[in-house]
């Protein structure tokens, strides 16, 4: 049905997450000209980050500006012959405003030569 690799990938993109290694995900998983596309600009960073570098700034950002209380990642959820979705689910206060507040998102990665080339995000509100 789903290619083996597509399957082997996007299952240990699932264990990585969920076991706190979002970092080491972008250095294995990710091709060096990856892209991650989120519907909204992230902090100064704009909505797009182009290469491995630019992603984990990226998260370097993220993780900064929050405190994570619970994360859970499901999935993956496979289409076609290169794409696999996810939804992180989260309990978050913005390090900001003190907010505190329960986030839900889908992200769509596409794979080309075993890689992961391109994220793009998806939020419930």
């Amino acid at each position: 049905m789903f290619s083996d690799e597509l399957m082997a990938l996007g299952q240990r993109y699932v264990a990585m997450c969920n076991s706190d290694e979002e970092r080491q995900v972008v250095e294995e998983l990710y091709a060096d000209d990856a892209q991650s596309v989120e519907a909204l600009a992230m902090g100064e960073n704009g909505a797009v980050a182009d290469g491995k570098a630019a992603i984990q700034a990226k998260q370097d950002w993220w993780w900064g500006a929050h405190e994570v209380h619970s994360s859970k990642v499901t999935g993956p959820f496979f289409h076609g012959e290169d794409q696999f979705g996810v939804i992180f689910e989260a309990d978050i206060t913005t390090k900001e405003t003190g907010e505190r507040t329960t986030m839900k998102e889908l992200g769509v990665l596409t794979v080309k030569d075993g890689k992961i080339v391109r994220e793009a995000f998806y939020y419930e509100d």
